[in-house]
């Protein structure tokens, strides 16, 4: 059974930097399709990046303007989004998930995705 677990939410302030974690854990094989979503209160979820280990790519949202950076460990056993210059508008819960049904898929459809961790709480404030 394939298993997420994100960490690494916390308080920062406008300008600064997070790092959240994605464990992940069951895949049958060494190579996964996991991306990050966000949902900010009162608005409908959004995607935010997602890395292929298989075919080697990353994909990122457009509004992102290269702030945040989607990679995974060495033993691929944990993805990380590192958030940059963040802005208050980032406050959300974000959320890693997993398509194990499509491992070609590279982006933030969220239909493509059926494994979802719980979710880390960003606060930036200004």
């Amino acid at each position: 059974e394939v298993q997420l677990q994100a960490s690494g939410g916390g308080l920062v302030q406008a300008g600064g930097s997070l790092r959240l974690s994605c464990a992940a854990s069951g895949f049958s094989s060494g190579d996964y399709v996991i991306a990050w979503f966000r949902q900010a209160p009162g608005k409908e979820r959004e995607g935010v990046s997602c890395i292929n280990t298989r075919i080697g790519t990353t994909y990122y949202a457009d509004y992102l303007k290269g702030r945040f950076t989607i990679s995974s460990a060495n033993d691929k056993n944990t993805v990380y989004l590192q958030m940059d210059s963040l802005k208050p508008e980032d406050t959300a819960v974000y959320y890693c998930a997993t398509s194990t049904w499509n491992s070609d898929y590279d982006g933030l459809d969220e239909d493509e995705f059926e494994t979802w961790g719980q979710g880390t709480l960003v606060t930036v404030s200004s």
